[in-house]
């Protein structure tokens, strides 16, 4: 589902929509902040969405497929939404099923989708916000990367291994290709 320029921008600007995803810890939402922080001061429009914030607004939204499912379709159409509008929007989710991400992606009009790639390991010793620590412990389930998939992106346009790079690297990785693909169009 491709739409037309008039579909696609009302006001005559383009809007973007990076969409960044990964495990649990891999650095989605400090990425995300980063890139917030540098395109707000270039672009006139710019939206941050981020998993654990919108699911602070929604909370009953659970963690089965379909409820994940659910979630980023919800999420992708709001952020399709303001894309058609002019704005570039950075979602940060983990988006965990392949084919949710290529719904999503089909929303979009202009979609760059990030792979913020971290082994489970790493995402484990960050364990910000001591997840791991209580899926180890039996108090979570149905949790990405351990008893539930997360299915890697196949051909996304930017991969950034936070193992390998700083925030300011990978940030500018994603810049570049954002670079790219407006000199594209």
């Amino acid at each position: 589902m491709t739409k037309t320029d008039s579909e696609h921008s009302r006001n005559g600007d383009t809007g973007l929509v990076i969409w960044l995803t990964g495990l649990s810890g891999s650095g989605k939402s400090t990425l995300a902040d980063r890139l917030y922080e540098v395109l707000n001061k270039k672009l006139p429009r710019v939206e941050k969405l981020d998993g654990d914030v919108i699911r602070s607004y929604f909370p009953s939204t659970g963690f089965t497929k379909a409820a994940r499912d659910e979630h980023i379709k919800r999420v992708g159409f709001i952020a399709s939404l303001l894309e058609k509008h002019g704005v570039t929007v950075i979602a940060s989710f983990i988006s965990p099923y392949s084919d949710t991400r290529k719904l999503v992606r089909n929303m979009c009009g202009n979609f760059l989708e990030v792979h913020v790639k971290a082994s489970i390991e790493e995402c484990e010793r960050r364990d910000v916000k001591g997840l791991y620590k209580k899926v180890r412990a039996g108090e979570i389930t149905n949790f990405t990367g351990i008893d539930d998939p997360y299915e890697e992106p196949v051909n996304p346009e930017v991969v950034v291994d936070t193992e390998k790079l700083t925030v300011e690297e990978a940030a500018e990785k994603i810049l570049q290709a954002i670079s790219l693909s407006c000199e594209a169009k």
